[in-house]
């Protein structure tokens, strides 16, 4: 089981670096002095391509690459990442030694992007290979005998839990008392340059496994062959390349021309013919867009975790008692209620049908994500006030006379929305997407937030714009103090509500992927039991 040691490593490394890059947006906004909304743009944006870039390393991973070597790549990028992130620090080759604005330069900003997309590299790479990876090496040692297996996983699973553990609390408790940012980021990009040797050097033990091709492949082969043969009359269902007898829907017809056989055509899979199983999968995964657009909202308000919630908590009471909490614990709060809410949907499973579950649950996850603003709004008019009669709004660095566990609520509901809602997500792409693509779930349920962290971006610029009109004051100003972020979170409550019905609406006409037989397995991809109805036309 060293193998299980060495990949491990690379995980533990990940979580310390994670709680390290939780509170960048304390750094850009203390040390680059950059406004609230600037520096939070930069940080949903990060957020956001990541996720987005796991889809596109999953294709590589399966079509070209393997798992083993965009473990190399990107643990080697994400190792120089944090070297970058920490040296872009102004003490390291700043013009001066000091955290402040003036000592930030060219030099130092360029470093910090660079570490950046570095980093993303990292992390979009260990999010697709790590997990199966570290599968495909614990699977192979002891196979001769289930139960030796079994037991030897147990066994080096209850260190690497303790060690998950030491790693928790000094990435959330230790780490953030250090001062020295280039420290912080230093002490991450050393243990994960550690893990990565550590990992390179089991390299001749590892079990490699040959790409078996990716099933996007196969969907932009269907779009090919459909563009090739547009100019076709449509097909006749007799015409079609059907070898395993898969049932024709109704929806998206102009798909069915990439299964037409012309004469003399070879029957093989290429860019010129595709089957009709290859097509109805395609056509499931388009008939989810209007489902995915509704996630989009759910990853808008998660993008204020990370930023407008940490950065309210940056000037508030941190005392508890005689300690003074660290704003990184809140990481842990979010995390434990993200985990035991991640546990509703299996309550769900149990009370509703199958296919009815996960709907559910993002509906319960929207919910959340309501009471998240409404509750985020509430706390901030009350910061605010406090503010007012402390005489505070032209003093954004004095600490505000108001404890930081004020707060605590609304992390912890929107922990709650994250569990449930990502949670629910991945069932529902687990029932109705074909089983050629359940191996990229989490990286479609994390992407589709994703964007909406991206958007987030937007919403910020356009809701700004929004109140300047009539010659009013803008709801972001250069300080939290003198901003109406209060506003902002209810404008994000009455959008959440608006896509709770929407979502609502778009779930009642989506047209479920049914059970064969008896209900105690889903339909094969491509496959349409016979009580479905798709009357939809494509356009085409």
């Amino acid at each position: 089981m060293a193998s299980f040691v060495r990949i491990s490593a690379l995980i533990w490394a990940d979580l310390l670096a994670a709680f390290a890059m939780y509170v960048m947006m304390n750094y850009l906004t203390n040390v680059w002095n950059l406004t609230t909304t600037h520096a939070a743009a930069i940080i949903n944006i990060w957020n956001g391509v990541t996720p987005v870039l796991a889809i596109v390393f999953a294709f590589f991973v399966d079509a070209f690459i393997g798992n083993y070597y965009m473990l190399v790549l990107s643990s080697i990028a994400y190792s120089i990442g944090l070297g970058f992130l920490s040296i872009s620090t102004p003490p390291v080759i700043g013009p001066c030694s000091e955290y402040k604005e003036e000592c930030v330069g060219h030099t130092q900003k360029t470093l910090f992007f660079i570490a950046l997309a570095l980093i993303a590299v990292g992390m979009a790479g260990h999010l697709v290979s790590l997990p199966p990876f570290l599968d495909t090496q614990t699977k192979t040692e002891d196979e001769d005998e289930e139960e030796a297996k079994e037991g030897s996983k147990i066994f080096w699973q209850i260190p690497g839990l303790l060690m998950v553990g030491v790693v928790l609390i000094a990435g959330g408790i230790v780490l953030p008392y250090i001062k020295p940012w280039s420290i912080r980021f230093g002490i991450p990009a050393i243990c994960t340059l550690v893990a990565t040797i550590l990992f390179l050097t089991g390299s001749p033990w590892y079990k490699h496994t040959k790409p078996a091709g990716s099933p996007l492949t196969t969907t932009l082969r269907v779009f090919v062959a459909m563009a090739r043969k547009i100019s076709q009359p449509f097909p006749d269902p007799k015409e079609f390349y059907n070898d395993d007898d898969a049932r024709c829907t109704s929806s998206l017809r102009c798909l069915d021309k990439a299964a037409v056989v012309f004469p003399q055509q070879p029957k093989s899979k290429s860019w010129t013919l595709c089957t009709v199983r290859e097509v109805e999968d395609t056509k499931i995964g388009i008939r989810m867009v209007p489902m995915w657009l509704t996630f989009v909202v759910i990853g808008i308000v998660l993008s204020v975790g990370n930023t407008y919630f940490l950065e309210q908590a940056n000037h508030m009471d941190r005392k508890l008692g005689s300690i003074k909490v660290p704003i990184p614990i809140f990481l842990l709060f979010y995390s434990f209620s993200s985990s035991i809410s991640g546990y509703f949907y299996s309550f769900l499973t149990i009370c509703l049908q199958k296919k009815y579950a996960p709907p559910a649950g993002i509906a319960t996850g929207m919910v959340f994500s309501v009471l998240c603003c409404i509750t985020s709004a509430k706390v901030e008019t009350r910061r605010l006030g406090v503010i007012i009669d402390r005489g505070l709004l032209d003093k954004p660095e004095e600490r505000i006379p108001m404890s930081i566990f004020w707060l605590l609520p609304q992390f912890m509901l929107l922990g709650a929305m994250d569990g449930i809602a990502n949670t629910s997500i991945t069932g529902f792409f687990r029932h109705q997407v074909p089983e050629s693509m359940h191996k990229y779930l989490t990286y479609f349920t994390k992407g589709v937030l994703g964007l909406g962290t991206m958007a987030s971006v937007l919403s910020v610029y356009v809701v700004g714009k929004v109140s300047e009109r009539n010659q009013k004051s803008n709801w972001f100003q250069p300080t939290l103090n003198k901003s109406h972020l209060d506003r902002y979170y209810w404008t994000l409550a009455g959008v959440s509500a608006v896509n709770l019905v929407i979502y609502v609406i778009v779930a009642s006409f989506y047209k479920y992927k049914e059970s064969w037989g008896d209900g105690d397995h889903e339909a094969e991809a491509g496959e349409i039991s016979e009580g479905f109805e798709d009357n939809a036309k494509c356009c085409c």
